[in-house]
């Protein structure tokens, strides 16, 4: 550990003038020269601000007041931001948010890339709601012995402590109403003191493209329960009209406890395409259903896809582009790492009869196999890549000439990044946009085609 995190912080408050805001959506300003990051801070602003931590090369602090207030700074919708670690711009009007993450998207593709805004299509900010929104997450549990009770929530900023929280304005209200109650029951277990997450899952009763009203939670327990705490776990779910799943170890130990069904599934619709798509609670997907659809729109708008055409869904998770654009053309091959999810992708082709797809389990961080897939010739590439990016499938792209590649992007910089290995191979930006999927955070969802040159 460097000196600068060993040494004691100053105790008194910074007044300080906010220059810009950075890419976790923390106000910029200096200290005698040295960056300082301080959250709940807005461009333009003079706040007072206090440290709560210090590195070499920069110093993080968080306002205490706002002398100054930028006219983009709003009234919180949740009374536990600034303390809860769930959200990072509750404070700033909506949109200002979109428009600084478009300034995000814009300054990496520059950046890295050397692309400016006036050399392809700036597509327009895909919105909607701003709050109960959130269809899937991790809440953090712990039993406080000086509360004598459980805390349920996301965690604190700059903290591992859980925010002592009874609602919350991100999550669906099927799931943020839980929260109170789930807190107390808890607390009644035999083993409280063993239960580190409840992860959080929400489809949509029919699946119908409607709101998530239908909620499982996964209990991560550390110790066995007991016939009287499994009783207790029952009756809440008929209470609340939920399901509840255990998982004792790791995730491949995730199993149901309640529920009429033996099927261990949720669903979402994508009525513009006549799709009832089931996933398990523990599955990747989409935390915001009505953005999920406009973007699934907008990609298949950018593909131009034609009868014909044959295309290929790289990081298809459990199909949710691959089945919409089946629709639309003659064939499609969909490839995941996780032979789960290529399971799940089968099972929602087969379910909504859709036989003009396929679905193949490979690494596409590694070398690629040696399958009959990828000796195709393909007019169309879909990549929904992870954080991480698709730097290791590009090269192969650029043998496969594609006519259009479509990108869908959760991190701004490696898109910037890939943006300049297709260059490499041939292909140009034509179009990208923001998509705001998770409003009321930093995090930065895109959308980007490119065509051959």
């Amino acid at each position: 550990m460097s000196r600068s995190r060993r040494s004691k912080l100053p105790v008194e408050p910074q007044e300080l003038q906010i220059e810009s805001l950075n890419h976790e959506g923390r106000g910029l300003a200096r200290i005698d020269g040295k960056v300082a990051f301080v959250s709940g801070a807005l461009p333009g602003e003079r706040v007072m601000a206090r440290y709560v931590g210090r590195r070499s090369k920069y110093d993080e602090l968080h306002t205490l007041e706002v002398l100054e207030p930028s006219a983009d700074r709003v009234e919180p919708p949740c009374e536990w931001f600034g303390v809860c670690g769930g959200c990072a711009m509750q404070h700033l009007d909506p949109a200002g948010q979109r428009a600084h993450k478009q300034a995000m998207f814009l300054e990496h593709l520059q950046r890295s890339a050397g692309i400016r805004a006036e050399q392809f299509e700036l597509l327009p900010i895909l919105f909607d709601r701003t709050t109960g929104y959130r269809r899937k997450a991790r809440l953090g549990s712990r039993y406080v012995h000086k509360k004598g009770s459980v805390l349920l929530g996301f965690r604190e900023k700059y903290s591992s402590f859980i925010t002592d929280m009874v609602d919350c304005q991100v999550l669906v209200p099927a799931v943020a109403r839980l929260i109170a109650p789930l807190r107390e029951m808890l607390g009644t277990l035999e083993i409280c003191r063993a239960i580190p997450q409840i992860e959080v899952a929400a489809g949509e009763r029919g699946g119908h493209g409607g709101d998530a009203d239908e909620v499982a939670l996964i209990l991560r327990h550390m110790d066995a329960l007991s016939e009287t705490d499994l009783a207790t776990l029952r009756q809440f779910a008929i209470d609340y009209d939920m399901d509840w799943y255990l998982q004792p170890g790791g995730p491949d130990t995730v199993h149901r406890l309640t529920g009429d069904s033996g099927c261990e599934r949720l669903y979402y619709g994508l009525p513009d395409h006549q799709l009832r798509m089931a996933f398990h609670p523990s599955d990747f997907t989409q935390v915001n259903g009505s953005i999920n659809r406009a973007m699934i729109n907008q990609a298949l708008e950018l593909l131009d896809l034609q009868e014909g055409h044959e295309v290929l869904d790289l990081f298809c998770g459990l199909g949710n582009f691959t089945l919409p654009m089946a629709r639309l053309c003659t064939h499609v091959v969909g490839v995941e790492g996780s032979q789960a999810m290529v399971e799940r992708g089968e099972e929602n082709a087969r379910g909504n009869d859709i036989d003009n797809v396929e679905f193949h389990a490979a690494d596409l961080m590694a070398s690629l196999p040696d399958a009959a897939w990828t000796r195709r010739q393909y007019d169309r590439v879909l990549l929904d890549p992870p954080r991480s990016g698709a730097q290791e499938i590009i090269p192969w792209l650029g043998e496969l000439r594609p006519g259009k590649i479509v990108y869908i992007s959760c991190n701004p910089a490696t898109l910037a990044r890939d943006t300049a290995l297709l260059a490499e191979q041939g292909y140009h930006l034509q179009k990208g946009g923001v998509m705001d999927m998770f409003p009321h955070t930093a995090h930065v969802e895109s959308i980007a085609l490119f065509g051959r040159n």
